[in-house]
């Protein structure tokens, strides 16, 4: 019974380093290839949103989709209020088309959109390390959230929605969040406030990973999609990235906090 905690460990391992081999390509090369990485995965995200809530619609979906990119290339050159209110372009309009849960696609298709430029400002204004660090904040309380949770289980974090967080990998997220804080510290002279930054990011993250497991759970799916052997879709493995991005897009920005330097 024990091993079987561990059986989907290889695949995940397999999926996640090409991940990471094509993600790091991108963000390290930045300009055209991470708007064209962060494009791609935007509309794949949108068009799994949409397959979950209306999965016999499949052809408005992809429209839909293709939209959402068009959009977010489009939004690349366009400057002022306008281009903020550009966004709300595909998921009012796929809310009108999608027969059902209209506000949850209209939510969720605008989060991933705003969130994926959110991703193209950051590499841009701020710069790689930055990016780098939000990246790696994720990743490690995902990686320590995984195995504390396989490890020492108990109470869970949040049943009702997602059945399978524990309060042992959540803790265990925060504190690989405030180590990656105290290196980045070292290594970049930020300041002592990076660690705190680091787990309330780590936190906002798994705020993105609830929410998309909130939606699933209503929807009756397990997965967002099979694109991904071991994680299931493209937002099953961003939404934390996705909600870690939102927040310091909102902090750098409503808030008029000119970023985090490095």
């Amino acid at each position: 019974m024990a091993s079987s905690n561990w059986d989907d460990l290889q695949v995940r391992l397999a999926s996640s380093a090409a991940m990471m081999a094509i993600g790091l390509g991108a963000v390290i090369g930045g300009g055209v290839w991470m708007q064209m990485l962060v494009v791609f995965a935007v509309a794949v995200m949108v068009w799994e949103v949409w397959t979950m809530i209306a999965p016999d619609r499949q052809t408005h979906g992809m429209i839909v989709a293709v939209l959402s990119a068009t959009v977010l290339s489009a939004h690349m050159t366009l400057t002022g209020p306008m281009s903020y209110v550009v966004f709300l372009a595909v998921p009012l309009l796929g809310a009108l088309l999608i027969p059902k849960n209209r506000l949850a696609f209209f939510a969720f298709a605008l989060a991933i959109s705003v969130a994926g430029w959110a991703l193209m400002l950051f590499r841009d204004q701020n710069g790689l390390t930055f990016l780098l660090w939000l990246m790696l904040v994720v990743i490690v309380s995902d990686v320590f959230g995984y195995f504390a949770g396989k490890t020492f289980g108990g109470p869970k974090f949040w049943p009702k929605i997602s059945p399978k967080k524990t309060w042992s990998g959540t803790i265990a997220g925060w504190v690989g969040a405030a180590v990656l804080g105290a290196i980045s510290m070292v290594l970049t002279g930020a300041g002592p406030i990076i660690i705190v930054l680091s787990v309330i990011v780590s936190f906002a993250g798994q705020m993105g990973d609830i929410a998309e497991s909130a939606l699933k759970r209503r929807m009756g799916v397990k997965d967002s999609s099979d694109l991904i052997p071991g994680h299931g879709g493209l937002f099953d493995r961003f939404d934390a990235l996705l909600g870690a991005a939102l927040f310091l897009f909102v902090v750098t920005n409503v808030f008029n906090i000119s970023g985090i330097a490095f």
